[in-house]
């Protein structure tokens, strides 16, 4: 044990080497261009640089992005000055020929696996230090170790780095838990038992929210059927404990029934409130954030980051109007599923929210298979794929897996391994997820082919 700690000390040590090498290189420069993600993970690590920039008193303008592609580079190349410094977070480790086209100063800070060597004069990634940047990191958790490297009072941007770690679906060991603890310490974020859901009544909570995904989730007759039969109602911040403890244990006990273990993990246990952001508590910011990006309003969520208290209750009543659709395309996904002999997928045209489709199918109904979502939109087949950390261990790779599937068919992909999306060309799906499956059975040893 000693050992471990150890190790994972000079490994986060290392880290912050890095990180101190990017401060240093930030603060050499007085523009930044800078260039950000568009899910919860990428807006809070835009916010995090933007605040400890603006603190610096340096000026900078800000992309918010789904995908680093050529035309984001394009962008990037004809708004820079010769002497503007290019940052990019929750991108870059696997786009180096795109990220070698700019003649600036570039920074990568991401936590996505390293494909290749950067050509960024300072790349920040857990990865480096053989911390594991799809569970332990999230790249608002690195950006976060470069604001602290840039100045120690940015603690106060730990709110946000824990956001992005929940976004991301990560653990709270190794990096994330330092941070988590660094937080707590200086009175940024608070830690309660509970149901890890937003705030709200009860009914309405558990009508629109998609995680957990329960069999009562969007039917309000036979949520209030289930309430009436526990005897609770109201605010779910203002349960009593004893009603608290009734509807978590309720809640646990359907989902074992189906869920993965680490579903049940994700639902119920520890509930971080956000000290010093806008919205308190973080799976109510994580949402909104998410729902931001995906609506195309990545400026509002950078508001939001921002401190700008004007933009909270739009963002707020959109989130929930939004998650409503979500539930929606969740159940009209659940008649397409098609099993694979080692996938479970889903083949769709015009489908919304596939990555949180396919993040519901493996986490709450079918977790003994990895589920791939293909959905034809605008000449283009986009893809999202997600696993387990139960699949993880069996040697499941789907960055690997649909980076391969999607080369192969005259694509591309990436991602973490148990997250991952790509993008293929039209009539190309049943190869690629013919292959995909494949390469999932040899990762496995073929030991799920037949079983279910």
């Amino acid at each position: 044990m000693v050992t471990h700690l150890t190790s994972e000390s000079i490994a986060l040590s290392r880290l912050k080497e890095l990180a101190a090498k990017a401060a240093d290189v930030i603060s050499a420069h007085r523009h930044v261009r800078l260039i950000s993600h568009n899910d919860a993970d990428g807006l809070t690590s835009a916010g995090i640089m933007c605040r400890a920039l603006m603190r610096k008193g340096m000026t900078f303008q800000t992309t918010i992005t789904s995908r680093l592609a050529q035309d984001t580079i394009d962008t990037i190349k004809s708004s820079v000055s010769a002497e503007d410094l290019v940052i990019f977070c929750d991108m870059g480790s696997g786009q180096i020929e795109l990220i070698r086209q700019i003649e600036n100063d570039v920074i990568v800070i991401d936590h996505h696996m390293p494909v290749g060597e950067s050509p960024a004069k300072v790349a920040v990634n857990p990865h480096y230090t053989g911390i594991d940047g799809a569970i332990y990191l999230s790249a608002s958790g690195t950006t976060y170790l470069v604001a602290k490297e840039m100045d120690p009072d940015n603690v106060d941007l730990a709110g946000l780095a824990i956001a992005g770690a929940v976004g991301d679906k990560q653990l709270f060991g190794s990096a994330n838990l330092h941070i988590l603890e660094e937080a707590t310490q200086a009175g940024v974020v608070s830690v309660k038992k509970g149901l890890k859901v937003g705030d709200g009544d009860i009914a309405d909570v558990l009508e629109y929210t998609p995680e957990p995904y329960l069999d009562i989730t969007g039917d309000i007759k036979k949520i209030h059927d289930f309430l009436d039969i526990l005897g609770v109602k109201g605010r779910l911040s203002e349960l009593s404990h004893g009603d608290l403890k009734k509807l978590t244990s309720s809640i646990a006990l359907k989902l074992a029934k189906h869920a993965s273990p680490e579903a049940v993990d994700a639902a119920i246990g520890d509930v971080y409130y956000l000290e010093k952001e806008l919205v308190k508590n973080v799976y109510d910011f994580v949402a909104m954030l998410n729902t931001c990006g995906k609506l195309e309003k990545a400026g509002m969520a950078l508001s939001m980051c921002m401190q700008d208290a004007s933009v909270v209750e739009e963002i707020r009543q959109l989130t929930i109007e939004y998650q409503r659709s979500i539930v929606a395309n969740i159940k009209q996904a659940e008649g397409m599923l098609q099993q694979g002999k080692n996938i479970c997928y889903i083949i769709a045209k015009d489908m919304d929210n596939t990555g949180m489709i396919s993040s519901t199918m493996v986490r709450y109904m079918h977790p003994e298979k990895p589920c791939i979502v293909t959905n034809e939109v605008e000449g283009i087949v986009k893809i999202s794929g997600r696993g387990t950390r139960a699949l993880i261990d069996k040697g499941l790779d789907l960055a690997y897996a649909l980076r391969e599937g999607a080369l192969a068919v005259g694509g591309q992909g990436g991602g973490h391994n148990i997250a991952s999306g790509a993008s293929i060309p039209p009539g190309k799906v049943q190869e690629f997820i013919d292959i995909v499956d494949d390469i999932v059975g040899q990762q496995s040893g073929e030991e799920s082919g037949d079983k279910k």
